[in-house]
Formats: structure tokens, C-alpha cells, sequence
């Protein structure tokens, strides 16, 4: 099982970057899917996460209304795929972001109970 995440690099503060990340390997119909970041010194935090279906999202207060989380929905296989769209990045956004996988809703599974992890690409914005 294999979660493949790509589209770091290094920013300007308001510029944008996606990311996105793969998963294969296994059977993830349906996991819930997601990208948590962790600043070096803090602990990992949950940025954004989407159901299985593709139509519940959900964000942390800091990014909300700047990032947006989608999944492919055209076909089963299709959902494996998950992106994060980031628009005005600031320089507080600089981390390791992870994708992740889970049969659980992320927001309760927690960085520890994770099934999944990406292998992190690190997002810097500068100021």
C-alpha cells in the first residue's frame, strides 16, 4: 500500500499550490482522505479531509476559505486520488504536508490512528 503525494515547492505569500497524492496498492473504497502538516517544533495537525463519496469536506480554521480539498469521483479507482488546492499560502503554512488514508473520519482518528501515510513534501511560502 503506497500513498504517493506531490506539488510542494517554494512560494511567495498569496501565490497558490496544489497538491495532490495517489493512493495504490490496496483496496481504499471507502477510506476518507486527507492532508494534515507539521511545522518544524509542532505537532502534526489536520489541514483537510474528504469522505469517501467526495461529498463531505471538511477544513481546520486556519486554511478554511483558502484551501480546498477534492477527490475524483468519476470512477471507484479515480478515488484514490485526492488534491488540495492552496490560494493565498502565508508564510505560517510552511510544513511537511502528509496525505492520508483512513476508514474513519480523520478529525477523530487523529494523527496516531492514521492507516496511511504519504511520504510528506514540504510547502514553503515565503514572506
Amino acid at each position: 500500500v503506497q500513498l504517493q503525494a506531490s506539488g510542494g515547492g517554494l512560494v511567495q505569500a498569496g501565490g497558490s499550490l496544489r497538491l495532490s497524492c495517489a493512493a495504490s496498492g490496496g483496496t481504499f473504497r471507502g477510506y476518507n482522505m486527507g492532508w494534515f502538516r507539521q511545522a518544524p517544533g509542532k505537532e502534526r495537525e489536520l489541514v483537510a479531509g474528504i469522505t469517501w463519496s467526495g461529498l463531505n469536506t471538511y477544513y481546520s480554521d486556519s486554511v478554511k476559505g483558502r484551501f480546498t480539498i477534492s477527490r475524483d469521483k468519476t470512477t471507484a479507482n479515480a478515488r484514490n486520488t485526492v488534491a488540495l488546492q492552496m490560494n493565498g499560502l502565508k508564510p505560517e503554512d510552511t510544513a511537511v504536508y502528509y496525505c492520508a488514508a483512513d476508514p474513519r473520519d480523520l478529525r477523530l482518528s487523529g494523527p496516531s490512528a492514521v492507516d496511511y501515510w504519504g511520504q510528506g513534501t514540504q510547502v514553503t511560502v515565503s514572506s
